[in-house]
């Protein structure tokens, strides 16, 4: 977008590129969202930025009124496959808290040098501030939500230090921590002295309509025993599943919310994250938003979608259809090659147990190299090594290609799985059905055509259900 547009988008509050850009005001020193309903400022004095960290890197601060640091993340970087793509679905993940930039480099293939290089020029900011805009975000979301003392919080966040966590709080948010969390009392009650026993509340921001009957419907259809249940009646419905983490074990719960019209400019999913260790918070909540694709446009899906005939009585019908994703995309992979009534075996043997069971919910998945050593035969066993050794890998931050590539290399696994592997797993939103030929005017976003096709056999009771 040029400026002009940029601007027209402020002007008009236009929720539609909340996350997709910010833009901060030289006169006050603030950074916004584009539907900030604080008076418009005077063009002459908006600077715009990709990314919340590029502004603060400038020395703005965040907005009090809008709360820019809570938008739902661009949609370009599930849509990209590059290098600037990739690292900012790693950093999304937590990478460099707990690898450093060094770690995200390893994982990308490049040089620290190259990869603080190509964001800075991209983005605004490198992989440090990108990462310290995280951690500023998950405080306030710990101190607003919370009655933790302020130095767990800080460590928790991933800041090296309560000074380093202090001073990043003041620069961010103009607020000491206790300011902020006096502003959350002042606002909604005061935390909760309990509430790490009873679980992190969260609202997962989303952009535009919401088509989450859909989505509820599918994990209705997928889910397994012990690791997922969904509970209530269509329409109020809560999702709830074990999350395997880099420092512990989760549970999440996700509540259903309406279906919002197309004319929605955005909502939330409530959410309620139960953690072993709150340092995974911000790996938990992407990988949720991974699962419920919470950072869609739906906008620009929708608007290529509905200019083809076959697909438009679908999209009219159904604005805001998303592509669901992973919540652990190694797991997703064994079950879509095994299906469900074997992954549920998978759980009730090797399965890890939680410390205490959450209502039905009683293990984590088993991770890759359990599978491989219980049962190393046949395709299970080639994938799941595959898997523990790193040949494939299917983290944020995976080569799409490469990994399609040694799928199909792989005896047993189907292009049907592939296919599914890559839309889920990945979390790619151009993947054909395979062996079928749909029109080149779907890219890129084949993934959420082939939702609608799928919408449409079960609503006319032809054809295979989805996946």
């Amino acid at each position: 977008m040029d400026e002009e547009t940029r601007y027209e988008a402020v002007r008009s509050r236009d929720a539609r590129f909340d996350g997709e850009f910010f833009f901060a005001v030289e006169t006050t020193g603030i950074y916004c969202r584009p539907s900030c309903p604080a008076v418009t400022p005077k063009r002459r004095n908006v600077r715009y930025y990709t990314t919340a960290a590029a502004a603060q890197r400038s020395g703005f601060r965040a907005c009090r009124r809008c709360r820019p640091d809570a938008v739902p993340g661009s949609a370009e970087w599930n849509v990209r496959a590059d290098v600037v793509a990739r690292a900012m679905r790693l950093i999304g993940d937590g990478v460099v808290d707990r690898e450093g930039v060094g770690g995200l480099a390893a994982r990308l293939g490049y040089s620290t040098r190259q990869v603080q290089r190509q964001l800075t020029a991209e983005v605004g900011a490198g992989p440090v501030a990108l990462a310290r805009a995280q951690r500023a975000h998950t405080a306030r979301v710990l101190l607003q939500t919370t009655g933790l003392p302020v130095t767990e919080i800080a460590f928790a966040a991933g800041f090296a230090s309560v000074r380093q966590f202090n001073d990043t709080v003041r620069a961010v948010y103009a607020a000491t921590p206790s300011a902020l969390r006096a502003t959350a009392a002042r606002g909604s009650g005061t935390p909760r002295e309990d509430a790490p026993a009873a679980g992190i509340p969260l609202r997962l921001a989303h952009r535009g309509p919401y088509r989450s009957t859909a989505v509820f419907d599918l994990l209705a259809r997928e889910t397994v025993e012990g690791v997922e249940d969904l509970t209530g009646t269509r329409g109020r419905r809560t999702y709830r599943r074990t999350l395997r983490l880099p420092y512990g074990t989760g549970v999440v719960a996700v509540d259903e919310s309406p279906d919002s019209p197309a004319s929605r400019p955005g909502g939330w999913l409530d959410t309620r994250l139960h953690l072993t260790d709150l340092r995974d918070l911000t790996t938990a909540v992407q990988r949720v938003r991974r699962l419920f694709d919470l950072d869609a446009d739906p906008y620009a899906v929708d608007e290529r979608l509905a200019a083809d005939p076959r697909l438009a009585p679908s999209v009219a019908a159904r604005p805001g259809l998303r592509s669901p994703g992973a919540a652990d995309p190694d797991e997703l992979a064994v079950r879509a090659l095994v299906g469900r009534a074997a992954a549920e075996r998978l759980v009730r043997r090797y399965g890890k147990a939680l410390d205490a069971p959450h209502g039905t919910l009683t293990h984590v998945f088993p991770e890759p190299a359990v599978l491989a050593e219980a049962e190393p035969d046949g395709p299970l066993g080639t994938l799941t090594a595959a898997l523990a050794d790193g040949t494939l890998r299917l983290d944020a931050g995976a080569d799409r290609d490469a990994a399609e590539a040694t799928l199909r290399a792989l005896p047993g696994l189907d292009a049907h799985t592939v296919a599914v592997i890559r839309t889920r797993a990945l979390g790619d939103p151009d993947v054909a059905p395979p062996g079928e030929t749909v029109p080149e005017a779907w890219r890129p976003w084949r993934s959420y055509a082939v939702r609608h096709l799928r919408a449409m056999e079960q609503e006319t009771g032809h054809g295979s259900a989805p996946r």
